[in-house]
């Protein structure tokens, strides 16, 4: 093989490391990671309901890449964008050459002819439109398509697409626009969606309502002709109004989501959490809260633990987390403190799960001393004796220090 090349004539030889060159560079040719961006922090519940966001680092609504997006806005997308996107090999010439007898005719550019590989390859390299960069863009496109599936393009396309203000990508753009996420959109959601990142300035609360109303129905129209949705969903789709207000993303177990933010920024958190039990407890201590707070309690937290699985089903680390006062912001879960009464109960469960207490077995309390330390009720006030279940909802302090003694201070320990 050597001696063959050798033997070749220079000009040959040169052409052969030439084309090496360039096929190693095409190969090698798409960045990695792909998009160079940051992203917002989301948790999700243990059914992937959405539980709490957190605004990336650059201020954008830009949730994490995900390849799981609805056939209504693909078809939307598809119908709008690239009709030939299934066909093309991420350029299609046909497109290339209207777009440039057009532009020629009008004397300025009216038309791209880029195909969806074409605009993702865009959104990827955030450079200013010039002919060589449409032509990095054709190169890149196809050789995008050689590494990614047709699905998986769109995706990317989709997470990445902007969808006005500082909102990004269409998982963003459903919570932000319409409160839910992307998988129950509807028609005219999904067509709304598909025609914003042609002008993500149309997504404007106070102007460019028609225009936008205009574009939407158009392509609801174009879906109608060619069959994709019934004469019905065209009525109800074209009847449904463009939102008027954005909305705010959910605020369930804001604690735990500001957690994850701090320790798994950018990324999408599937917790443990049960959304329907985080609710009902949050409902219980904000009761509490009412109650306590008139003898200045105002700081409550909880933490509900499925014990046979070992899964945190409900996080709970404050209450009143929006109303920033009287430190409902700290997360008492986390906060480090003194153990205190929290040992009490684990103690209890010790001694009862080794039958050396029972619920109802009298305990002293009275004033003890122990090697100096003298230990005193909350009250300040002494029952001589008490029955363990009771000393224990009480938090009496010399019941459990005599308990202690008894069940031994190095056995507990190990526990």
């Amino acid at each position: 093989m050597i001696d063959k090349f050798l033997s070749l004539k220079r000009w040959e030889k040169a052409t052969l490391i030439i084309g090496f060159i360039l096929m190693m560079g095409y190969a090698f040719s798409l960045p990695d990671p792909l998009f160079d961006a940051s992203y917002s922090t989301l948790v999700s519940d243990r059914n992937g309901e959405l539980l709490g966001a957190r605004i990336a680092s650059d201020g954008q609504w830009r949730f994490p890449p995900t390849d799981s997006i609805p056939d209504k806005y693909k078809t939307c997308l598809m119908a709008f964008e690239d009709r030939y996107f299934r066909y093309h090999p991420g350029v299609n010439p046909l497109s290339l050459g209207r777009a440039m007898v057009q532009n020629i005719k009008a004397g300025r550019v009216v038309s791209g002819g880029s195909t969806l590989t074409m605009q993702t390859v865009r959104l990827m390299r955030k450079n200013k439109r010039t002919y060589f960069e449409k032509f990095i863009e054709i190169i890149l496109a196809t050789r995008l398509e050689l590494s990614y599936s047709k699905n998986r393009i769109i995706a990317l396309y989709a997470s990445h697409a902007p969808m006005g203000g500082n909102v990004v990508g269409i998982d963003a753009a459903a919570w932000r626009y319409f409160g839910h996420g992307a998988r129950s959109l509807s028609w005219a959601e999904s067509a709304t969606l598909a025609v914003l990142p042609n002008s993500p300035s149309l997504m404007h609360f106070g102007r460019n309502r028609d225009a936008l109303l205009t574009k939407r129905n158009r392509l609801l129209q174009k879906l109608l002709d060619n069959g994709t949705i019934s004469e019905t969903d065209y009525r109800l789709a074209t009847a449904e109004p463009l939102p008027e207000n954005p909305h705010s993303l959910p605020q369930i177990a804001p604690h735990l989501v500001t957690r994850l933010y701090l320790s798994q920024p950018g990324t999408h958190v599937q917790s443990t959490i049960d959304k329907s039990l985080q609710l009902q407890a949050d409902n219980v201590l904000e009761r509490w809260n009412t109650e306590f707070s008139q003898n200045h309690i105002l700081n409550l937290a909880a933490l509900i633990v499925d014990l046979e699985k070992n899964e945190v089903i409900s996080y709970i680390g404050n209450v009143n987390f929006g109303k920033q006062q009287s430190g409902n912001q700290v997360d008492i879960i986390q906060s480090s403190r003194s153990t205190g009464s929290i040992l009490k109960p684990f103690l209890y469960c010790a001694m009862l799960q080794e039958g050396a207490l029972l619920p109802g077995e009298l305990l002293p309390d009275i004033p003890i001393n122990v090697g100096g330390f003298s230990p005193k009720n909350f009250s300040l006030q002494y029952d001589g004796a008490v029955h363990a279940n009771e000393a224990l909802a009480r938090s009496l302090n010399v019941p459990s220090v005599v308990s202690l003694r008894r069940y031994g201070v190095p056995k507990f320990y190990d526990f």
